[in-house]
C-alpha cells in the first residue's frame, strides 16, 4: 500500500459541502468560531500589530515567539521540541510519516478519528486495535490493550479526550498506560486536541515530561475556538523534528506569520480564551444529558467526560446513515453517522455550539427518531 491508496476520509467526505449549508450544525467537534475582530478586542491586539507583520516565509519549525508560547504551557523550556503547524493534522501526518516504516505494528483505537489510523495503514504498518466497547460505555480497559502489545509494537496512538465518544482516562489509568508503553519500549502518539476541555477533572498531564519516546499533538481549532487560523503543534524529541522538517519540505514549508502572530498572541492568554469555552461546554453538557434521560427509550448516550462531542446509539433505527441524511435534507440537523467511526448504529452529535442551536437541533433529531424507528416506549411523551 501506498499514501496513493489511503483510504478516504469519511467524516470530511461526509461534512464537505453539508457543513456550510445545514441549518442546525450540531456535528462539530469544536467550539463556535468567533471573528478577526471578536478576537482582536478579546485579546487587546491592535491593528498596527497585524500591518507590521512582512508576508515572508515563517522558519520551518514556526516563529520563534509561537514555539516559546507553546512550549510555556505545554513543555516548558523545550522549545526545542515544539514544532508549529497547519492544524494537529499536519504535525500528526508528518510525525507518523517520520516514524513508521512498512511491517510496523501500529496500535490504534477503535472507535477512532479516521487519520489516527488511515495514515499509519497507507504507510505499510500493520493495526491492531485497542477496542472501546460500547457495552463497557466505551471506558478504556488497559488489559485489554495490554493484549494488543507485542515486542513489535512501534507506537500506541490515541487521542484523550476522546473523538468521538469523549470518554476519556482516569489519572490512574493515565500512569498505567505511560508504564505500559515505557516497558515495550514503543512511541506514545498522544493527539491531545481535546485535552482543555476535561469536565470532571483536571486536564491529563503532558505526556512528552515524562515519557522520552512520546509525541503530543494539539490545534486551535478545539478547545481554543479558532479552526479557521488552522494552526496546531507536536511536541517532539528534538531528533524527530529535524526528518518532519525534511517531509514538511515536500508539502506546507511553513506556516503563515499573520496566523503564527494571532496564535502566539492566543496562548500567551489562553486562560482568558479558554474560560469561556469550558463554561459554555459544560453547560452544554448538561442540556445533552438531560435530553438524552428524556429520551431514554431511544437514545443511548454514555456520558462524554471531555471535549464537545458525544456518541449514542440511535434505538430501533435501522439505517443510520439514511437517517442523518434525511435529518439534514428535511429538518436542517447536521450530525455524523457512525459508519465514518466503524459503529453504524450510533451518530456523533457536536455540543460545542450555541445552547439554542443544540437544543433545537436535538429536539429535531429525538422527533425524527421517535417517527422512524417504530420502537415504542412505555409512557412516553408526545413532547420531547
Amino acid at each position: 500500500m501506498t499514501l496513493h491508496d489511503i483510504a478516504p476520509a469519511l467524516l470530511e467526505d461526509w461534512l464537505r459541502n453539508r457543513y456550510f449549508s445545514a441549518r442546525y450544525d450540531i456535528s462539530s467537534s469544536g467550539l463556535t468560531p468567533c471573528t478577526l475582530g471578536e478576537l482582536r478586542r478579546s485579546l487587546g491586539i491592535d491593528s498596527a500589530e497585524l500591518d507590521a507583520i512582512p508576508f515572508r516565509d515563517s522558519p520551518s519549525t514556526g516563529s520563534e515567539r509561537l514555539r516559546g508560547a507553546i512550549a510555556a504551557r505545554y513543555a516548558p523550556g523545550h522549545a526545542d521540541r515544539v514544532m508549529a503547524t497547519h492544524g494537529a493534522s499536519e504535525s500528526l501526518f508528518l510525525a507518523i510519516a517520520a516514524l513508521v516504516k512498512p511491517g510496523d505494528e501500529i496500535v490504534t483505537l477503535r472507535p477512532v478519528y479516521q487519520s489516527l489510523s488511515s495514515i499509519a495503514e497507507a504507510l505499510g504498518a500493520r493495526l491492531r486495535t485497542w477496542e472501546l466497547r460500547a457495552e463497557d460505555g466505551f471506558v478504556p480497559d488497559l488489559e485489554l490493550l495490554r493484549a494488543v502489545l507485542t515486542p513489535r509494537t512501534r507506537a500506541v496512538v490515541v487521542n484523550f479526550p476522546h473523538n468521538p465518544t469523549g470518554t476519556t482516562l482516569s489519572r490512574t489509568q493515565y500512569d498505567e498506560l505511560l508504564r505500559l508503553v515505557d516497558s515495550h519500549g514503543c512511541h506514545l502518539l498522544w493527539d491531545a486536541s481535546f485535552a482543555e476541555l476535561a469536565h470532571d477533572g483536571d486536564p491529563l498531564p503532558e505526556p512528552t515530561g515524562r515519557l522520552e519516546r512520546a509525541l503530543s499533538f494539539s490545534t486551535l481549532s478545539k478547545a481554543y475556538g479558532l479552526p479557521g487560523l488552522r494552526v496546531g503543534w507536536c511536541v517532539a524529541p528534538p531528533r524527530l523534528i529535524p526528518e518532519m522538517v525534511r517531509l514538511r519540505d515536500y508539502l506546507t514549508i511553513s506556516t503563515s506569520p499573520v496566523a503564527e502572530h494571532l496564535a502566539a498572541v492566543t496562548l500567551e492568554q489562553a486562560d482568558k480564551v479558554l474560560a469561556p469555552h469550558r463554561e459554555l461546554a459544560f453547560g452544554n453538557r448538561a442540556l445533552l444529558l438531560d435530553w438524552a434521560a428524556r429520551n431514554s427509550g431511544r437514545i443511548e448516550l454514555p456520558t462524554p467526560l471531555g471535549g464537545v462531542t458525544a456518541f449514542p446509539r440511535l434505538v430501533g433505527v435501522p439505517d443510520v446513515t439514511a437517517f442523518c441524511d434525511a435529518l439534514e435534507a428535511e429538518d436542517g440537523v447536521l450530525v455524523v453517522p457512525g459508519d465514518c467511526f466503524d459503529h453504524p448504529d450510533r451518530i456523533r452529535v457536536g455540543f460545542g455550539g450555541s445552547a439554542s442551536e443544540l437544543s433545537a437541533g436535538l429536539d429535531l433529531l429525538a422527533a425524527r427518531v421517535r417517527r422512524m424507528s417504530g420502537v415504542r416506549v412505555p409512557g412516553e411523551q408526545e413532547a420531547v
